[in-house]
């Protein structure tokens, strides 16, 4: 189904059409309707399926069409992290091109004086959309910066990751201050006890639409290299010594491995940055930039980027630690294959992590792919003897877990990945032809 079968208003598709956005995904064509027909909505889909776009598009639609206050805050949109703020406002411009009258506001903290009087000036004044983090958001409530007693929209992105962070009571705050006829819409990757929990708490009647939870998507082929701990770095230059492999996530348990990995990767030559919590909000700024424009081709970080960071041409993940379960197994390679793209997942099994990475594959109900050690590196473990060992009896402690975040598909373009024969991954990419836009006299007529 295309967009122009919906009835999004043409301001709305002609921004769509600049973006090359065409056909919609599964998330997108089941949601959007739902919300412009003004229902609730409950959204679990797995990461990458487009969800920001399906949230977005609507609303912004209705609100283009007008009927809202204009000094009124209109929507709210609530992130579990700053990167994703700044992602969701980076897919408002796009889609909001064309729109006079309404813009947005990204409200998350790590800021400076200036920016935080920016943020007081725009909610004062009522801004049509603000994307804000619960925290920072409910900063600004209690002194008074913006009035939510005429909110029209009210959105919860990542809400299972919200709850992982500890924003329950935070979130339950602010909507307890939203009127009764506030639509509200829900997105989640997973849904446990607690989210539903909360989607009754929040949401009236609501429509609840439900894609391929938590599996990762057909097209990432899944691969693993059982290894001892010491064999890593020799398998990460292995990796990159076999090609010119560009546009890679490689995710570690703890910061000091990604710096540890990133020095050993700027001794290969490889243009790589590191992503951790020991970077002020500029320098993630600065390095994030970097990469989504090619000046970097290999971002080394913790889980802080595992979710929510929507950047479609990632051809290739690796997880130099076996994830802390298997929810973040799949919003760490879905990083990849986004936009219907083909996209490559290696993951470091070492002897202590075989059991939770049996887990993994019980969870994904298949066997990943192993790989054999390169020659130099000599043997690795048996992964068949120890996969059935139980969890945690190693005695090795297990990585923490930092905070992961999660955006919009854009139609651009796609590409073939096929695995080189020493069985080492790399990748091809090809565009794909466009249609002809139409004429406003072949677009729908709209509600």
């Amino acid at each position: 189904m295309t967009f122009e079968e919906t009835y999004l208003n043409d301001n709305i598709l002609d921004a769509l059409y600049d973006m090359h956005f065409e056909e919609m995904t599964p998330i997108q064509e089941r949601c959007i309707p739902e919300i412009l027909d003004g229902h609730d909505v409950l959204g679990v889909a797995q990461t990458g399926t487009g969800k920001t776009a399906a949230y977005l598009l609507p609303i912004l639609s209705m609100l283009d069409d007008g009927g809202f206050p204009e000094d009124a805050i209109n929507c709210i949109v609530m992130s579990p992290t700053r990167e994703l703020a700044q992602q969701i406002d980076q897919a408002m411009q796009g889609f909001g091109y064309y729109l006079n009258n309404v813009s947005s506001i990204a409200v998350y903290g790590g800021n400076d004086g200036g920016r935080y009087d920016q943020e007081i000036k725009s909610l004062r004044g009522g801004a049509p959309v603000v994307i804000a983090t619960p925290g920072r958001l409910l900063s600004h409530l209690k002194v008074g910066n913006l009035d939510l007693s005429r909110t029209s929209f009210f959105v919860l992105d990542e809400a299972d990751r919200m709850l992982d962070m500890g924003f329950m009571e935070d979130i339950l705050q602010i909507n307890a201050l939203l009127p009764k006829t506030c639509q509200k819409v829900m997105f989640s990757a997973t849904m446990p006890a607690k989210i539903r929990e909360l989607a009754v708490s929040l949401l009236h009647n609501p429509v609840e639409i439900k894609l391929a939870v938590s599996r990762p998507a057909e097209k990432i082929r899944q691969m693993a290299y059982v290894c001892y701990e010491p064999q890593k770095v020799g398998i990460v230059k292995h990796i990159f010594t076999q090609g010119d492999l560009k546009r890679v996530i490689i995710f570690c348990g703890k910061k000091d491995k990604v710096k540890d990995i990133n020095r050993a990767l700027l001794k290969l030559k490889i243009n790589c940055a590191p992503m951790h919590s020991d970077l002020s909000q500029q320098e993630r700024d600065d390095v994030m930039y970097r990469f989504k424009t090619g000046q970097v081709d290999v971002l080394v970080a913790t889980d802080i980027v595992a979710r929510g960071i929507d950047i479609d041409d990632i051809r290739m993940v690796i997880n130099y630690d076996v994830p802390h379960d298997s929810e973040d197994y799949v919003h760490r390679i879905g990083r990849t294959a986004r936009a219907d793209r083909d996209g490559q997942a290696i993951t470091f099994v070492s002897d202590a992590d075989a059991p939770s990475f049996k887990q993994i594959e019980d969870f994904l109900e298949k066997e990943v792919e192993k790989l054999p050690l390169p020659e130099d590196l000599g043997e690795g473990p048996d992964y068949k003897t120890l996969s059935v060992m139980k969890k945690g009896n190693r005695g090795r402690g297990r990585g923490s877990k930092n905070g992961s975040h999660r955006g919009s598909r854009k139609n651009s373009h796609g590409s073939s990945k096929k695995p080189n024969n020493s069985g080492t991954p790399f990748a091809s990419s090809s565009p794909n032809k466009r249609r002809k836009k139409k004429t406003n006299n072949d677009k729908p007529v709209h509600k």
